[in-house]
């Protein structure tokens, strides 16, 4: 057994995180507060109530935390049927499970949606887990979610390898002492995700697939 491939899956393994974006953005109309869409954009990753209160602060009136995250799924749930995948990200999944690699989903989604997520990505017969936010206490940049990824492929974190699209993601690497590897295809610029941990970044899984076997993956230390 190679070890563990853990995927985030928004703006990773999926082309969704402006979707996101713009769900937010309106949602956040909605309630009353216009939030600009670059800050949106950079809060992307994190579960809803670390991302409302990052966004509105602490001070924020908590009472409408719940409806602003309920007309966030409503929003995001239109585009269900049309998500796309990003190109060969079934592939590179396929083709890891097939180097004897633990592949195993750690998302902030859930429900419906990471059903929704799953069907676009099109490789569930690759994929042996998932670590949902249904499933921890604390999402990303918490290490919960990539330990339990760990727990639940039976390998210890320096067997390894959790690659995201952005610094949550890898801070989140990083508190679970897994090695990161960032793709830029979630719009984050590499110096910042760098920054966060990433020990090798790509531009998408696609560059990502056709350099395996020289990154964290390869047949070298990994």
């Amino acid at each position: 057994m190679a070890g563990a491939a853990i995927f985030d899956v928004d703006g990773t393994l999926t082309d969704t995180n402006h979707l996101h974006v713009v769900a937010w953005w309106e949602a956040f109309r909605q309630a009353g507060h216009t939030v600009p869409m670059a800050d949106i954009h950079r809060a992307v990753g994190l579960g809803s109530g670390d991302l409302i209160e990052r966004l509105l602060g602490a001070d924020r009136d908590p009472g409408q935390d719940e409806a602003i995250s309920s007309a966030h799924t409503v929003l995001y749930g239109t585009y269900f049927d049309r998500l796309p995948a990003f190109r060969r990200a079934g592939d590179l999944l396929r083709t890891l499970a097939g180097r004897d690699w633990r592949v195993v989903l750690a998302t902030s989604a859930s429900g419906a949606e990471l059903e929704a997520l799953r069907r676009a990505v099109d490789a569930d017969e690759a994929v042996r887990d998932t670590a949902s936010s249904d499933d921890v206490d604390r999402g990303k940049p918490a290490a919960e979610p990539v330990e339990l990824a760990c727990r639940l492929a039976g390998v210890t974190p320096g067997q390894a390898v959790f690659v995201g699209d952005t610094v949550w993601d890898m801070e989140a690497a990083t508190r679970a002492g897994v090695r990161g590897v960032a793709v830029l295809s979630g719009g984050i610029p590499r110096a910042d995700l760098e920054r966060a941990g990433a020990d090798a970044v790509y531009r998408d899984v696609a560059d990502l697939l056709d350099h395996l076997d020289d990154s964290p993956f390869g047949p070298g230390p990994g």
